[in-house]
């Protein structure tokens, strides 16, 4: 089986309202490299961001398929500088940065789409 590079066995794939501009604001507010747009006229047909070592895809939303919501855990070096970022470029905080139980430094955010992504930073190398 082959996989592309920088996704896994399964990849996220969000469906949103004037998708490119979602895109841009994903790129903005949470880093992550822009692996290539498809564009079917000025509707973004799909496009790939990967962080890290993995992808997630983006396209418009239609009357087929309509805006998707989903929650997303996105680790990060900082996640308070994370926070700070995100919070710049127009995602709402749904959670605090705060100290977890489970060894995360953790924040979450809402994008402008309505998904929610927690903000983790991995205090330990000790497993869950």
């Amino acid at each position: 089986m082959f996989i592309p590079d920088g996704f896994a066995q399964v990849a996220p794939y969000v469906f949103a309202k004037n998708a490119n501009q979602y895109m841009d604001h994903l790129l903005a507010a949470l880093g992550g490299i822009d692996k290539g747009r498809t564009m079917r006229g000025d509707v973004l047909a799909n496009g790939q961001i990967r962080f890290g070592d993995a992808g997630i895809m983006i396209s418009e939303a239609s009357d087929a398929f309509p805006p998707s919501q989903s929650t997303f855990y996105l680790y990060v070096e900082n996640a308070d500088e994370a926070m700070a970022q995100a919070h710049k470029h127009g995602m709402t905080k749904v959670m605090e940065v705060d100290d977890m139980d489970y060894g995360d430094r953790q924040g979450g955010v809402k994008d402008k789409a309505g998904n929610i992504w927690w903000l983790s930073q991995r205090l330990t190398e000790e497993p869950y």
